[in-house]
């Protein structure tokens, strides 16, 4: 039997999207991916169920910070407010690996399927943030609009932080994005 390895994870995490910005996600395999972290397939199945989720692994994470910070909003705040909280909460934790984001995402942009299964992530967060707006009492067009238009200002932040050449923190450009969103619709 193997050793335990506590940064087995990110190893293997890393090793991968190596590989899949070397070679091509479709080319890489999990053999690959456990031989360059030092570890074997059976250790990389073990936190992982295919080489797919080294890439959306972080997605339930994600959706508790999202969901924990909407509901952290005082009763009061608007539904957008509570929104730009959300926001803010999933800034501090995607705001700390760029070069690793930046990375994921051009594997992301280069496979199909995995534009797909993104678009699926970012449904199943407008859903749940959509769901803690009903919690705190708002109506339900009005949560499933305001999680949607949080959502579009998460992706095109995120896009944004990601290909920028200047090492502005992603909760600046989210900021920016939102009140984009707010000039946007008051100009309407």
């Amino acid at each position: 039997m193997g050793r335990w390895e506590p940064n087995a994870s990110g190893r293997l995490s890393e090793a991968a999207m190596e590989l899949y910005v070397e070679r091509g996600f479709e080319q890489t395999t999990v053999a690959e991916i456990a031989q360059r972290a030092g570890l074997t397939a059976r250790t990389f199945f073990r936190y992982f169920t295919d080489k797919r989720e080294v890439l959306f692994a972080g997605s339930a994470l994600l959706e508790e910070h999202l969901v924990g910070a909407l509901e952290s909003v005082p009763a009061a705040a608007s539904p957008m407010a509570a929104v730009a909280a959300a926001l803010d909460a999933a800034a501090a934790l995607l705001g700390q690996r760029r070069d690793f984001s930046r990375r994921r995402q051009s594997v992301i942009a280069a496979n199909a399927e995995l534009r797909e299964r993104e678009l699926i992530k970012m449904a199943s967060l407008s859903a749940a943030l959509a769901t803690g707006l009903r919690g705190r009492g708002v109506a339900d067009s009005d949560a499933s609009l305001a999680a949607e238009a949080g959502i579009a200002v998460f992706r095109v932040a995120f896009e944004r932080w990601v290909d920028e050449p200047t090492d502005r923190g992603l909760a600046t450009v989210m900021r920016e994005s939102l009140g984009q969103l707010r000039a946007l619709t008051a100009a309407s």
